[in-house]
C-alpha cells in the first residue's frame, strides 16, 4: 500500500521543497521563506465520488414543515430565539456563574413537558450537580413534571444511551464543558474534549430531528469559555447576564441562525424561580412629578426593544490635583469625551470638579443617542437646575459640538410617549415624529444648553 503523502515545505522563492522546515532555503539560500503546503495536488485526483446519503432536489420541494419552530412556552425565549425552538437546533446558552442559567433551562424543560406529550418528554442531564439537588431545585421553583426526566452523567456515551431509552422531544446538557468522550485524550472542559462532545451532540440533534440546549461557562473576561468552533458549530448562541446586586436579567442573540441575531428577553430572578418581563421600560426611570438637578430621561434601543433610562450626574468641587471621573452603566470612553466637549463648547468649567455619571436600575447604556442626555445631566448637575419631568433627551453630541440624527426616533418617542413623557429635544432630520408631542429640534450643544432656561 502506498504511504499517505506527509506535508512538506516549500520555499517561496525557489520553488524547492523539503521535508521539514528550515530558517533558511538550502537552494537559494534566502531566510524565512519555507511554508507549510498541503497534499500534493495528484493525490487528490484519487478521491472519488461517493453515493450521498440523501439525493438532491428542487428548492420548491424541500419540506418546511420539520423547520418551523416550536414554542417553548417561555415567550422571553421565545422572543429571543426568533419564535420558537426548531426541531434538531443547538443552542448554547452561556453566562457567568450565579446568573440563572440552570434556573431558566429547567423552567424551559418544565414548560415543554407540561404540554401534555405534544412533543415528547423532556430529558435533563447535569454534570455539575447530583440528581437530588436538582430535584430540590425543581420543587422550590415548581417545575416539577411526570414528562421531565432527570440524570446526573458526564459520559457522553452514557448521555447517549439516556436518550435511546427516553426518547425524549428536548434534551438538556449542563453544562457541555463538564461532559467527557471515552474516545478522545484530554480532561474535560479542554479543548479536543469539548469539540468532540459538541460534535457529536450536533450530529444527534440533526441526526433525530431534538432540539438540544446547553450551558455553557464563560471566562473571567466574559467571553464563552473553550474553542472558537464551539460557537460555529451550534446554531444559536445566547448569552445571559445580569448583576448579582440586581433581580434583573438580559437574554442577548448573539448567533441565531433562524430568527434576528440582535433581539433581546428580560427576565427577573425570584424566590420562585425566574419569570418573564414582558414589558421593562419602567424598570429604568425613577417615577416623579417634578425635576431634579442633575437627571435627563433618554430612550436607548437594545435589540429591537426602546427602553427608557434615567440617567444621573453629580458635580462636585474636588479637594484633590486629579479631579476623579466616576461612571457606572455608561462607556467610560464616551463620557470622558462628552465631558471634555461639554467644557469646551458648552462652557461648563468641570476642570477643578468630581463628575459621577450613572444609570438607574442597572441599565447598561453604551449606544451614542445617550451623548445628549449625559451632557445636559451634568450641565444641569453643574448649574443646579432641573429639567422638566417630562421631557425625554435623544442625540449623539460630536467633538464639534453638533448633535448628530439617530436612528429609530419615531419608535423611540412613541415608547416615550406611552410613558407619560410629552416634550423631547432630538437632532435634525430625523424624519416623522409621533403626533401630540412637543418637539424641540437642538442642531448642536450650544442650541441644547440654551433650552435649559425655556424647558424649565
Amino acid at each position: 500500500m502506498a504511504k499517505p503523502a506527509k506535508p512538506s515545505y516549500r520555499c517561496a522563492e525557489c520553488g524547492h521543497g523539503v521535508a521539514k522546515w528550515l530558517g533558511r532555503c538550502p537552494e537559494c539560500q534566502a531566510w524565512g521563506t519555507l511554508s507549510e503546503v498541503g497534499v500534493p495536488r495528484a493525490a487528490l485526483t484519487k478521491i472519488s465520488a461517493g453515493l450521498p446519503s440523501v439525493p438532491a432536489r428542487p428548492i420548491a420541494e424541500v419540506d418546511v414543515e420539520s423547520a418551523k419552530a416550536r414554542k417553548t412556552g417561555v415567550s422571553e425565549l421565545d422572543r429571543v430565539l426568533g419564535g420558537g425552538l426548531v426541531p434538531g437546533a443547538v443552542v448554547l446558552l452561556a453566562g457567568e456563574p450565579g446568573v440563572g442559567k440552570s434556573t431558566l433551562l429547567l423552567e424551559v424543560a418544565y414548560r415543554w413537558a407540561a404540554r401534555d406529550g405534544e412533543y415528547g418528554p423532556t430529558l435533563y442531564v447535569t454534570g455539575e450537580e447530583s440528581a437530588g439537588q436538582v430535584r430540590l431545585r425543581a420543587e422550590r421553583t415548581g417545575n416539577v413534571h411526570a414528562s421531565m426526566f432527570l440524570a446526573a452523567e458526564n459520559d457522553i456515551s452514557a448521555l447517549l444511551g439516556h436518550v435511546d431509552a427516553v426518547k425524549p422531544g428536548m434534551l438538556v446538557v449542563d453544562s457541555v464543558q463538564t461532559m467527557a468522550s471515552p474516545e478522545v485524550d484530554g480532561t474535560p472542559g479542554g479543548v479536543t474534549q469539548v469539540r468532540a462532545v459538541t460534535a457529536a451532540l450536533v450530529s444527534l440533534a440533526k441526526e433525530r430531528g431534538l432540539p438540544v440546549l446547553l450551558v455553557g461557562h464563560v471566562t473571567k473576561d466574559g467571553s464563552i469559555a473553550g474553542p472558537r468552533v464551539l460557537e460555529h458549530l451550534v446554531d444559536v448562541v445566547l448569552h445571559f447576564e445580569g448583576d448579582r446586586h440586581s433581580t434583573l436579567r438580559m437574554l442577548r442573540g448573539i448567533k441565531n441562525r433562524f430568527g434576528p441575531a440582535d433581539e433581546v428577553g428580560c427576565f427577573e430572578l425570584v424566590d420562585s424561580g425566574i419569570v418573564g418581563v414582558t414589558d421593562p421600560s419602567g424598570l429604568f426611570l425613577n417615577k416623579r412629578d417634578v425635576g431634579v438637578a442633575g437627571t435627563a430621561v433618554t430612550v436607548a434601543v437594545d435589540g429591537k426593544r426602546a427602553l427608557p433610562g434615567e440617567l444621573q450626574a453629580l458635580v462636585a468641587k474636588s479637594p484633590l490635583g486629579t479631579p476623579r471621573r466616576a461612571v457606572s452603566g455608561l462607556d467610560s470612553a464616551r463620557v470622558a469625551m462628552v465631558l471634555a466637549v461639554l467644557e469646551r463648547r458648552g462652557g461648563i468649567k468641570l476642570g477643578d470638579s468630581d463628575v459621577y455619571t450613572a444609570t438607574v436600575g442597572g441599565m447598561k447604556i453604551t449606544e451614542p443617542a445617550a451623548d445628549l442626555a449625559i451632557a445636559l445631566s451634568v450641565a444641569t448637575a453643574a448649574r443646579d437646575v432641573a429639567l422638566p419631568a417630562d421631557l425625554v433627551v435623544l442625540g449623539e453630541v460630536g467633538l464639534a459640538g453638533e448633535v448628530r440624527r439617530v436612528s429609530g426616533v419615531r419608535a423611540r418617542l412613541a415608547e416615550a410617549m406611552r410613558l407619560g413623557f410629552t416634550k423631547a429635544l432630538i437632532p435634525p432630520d430625523c424624519g416623522e415624529v409621533p403626533d401630540g408631542m412637543q418637539i424641540r429640534i437642538v442642531p448642536d450643544l450650544g442650541s441644547a444648553m440654551n433650552n435649559l432656561s425655556v424647558l424649565r
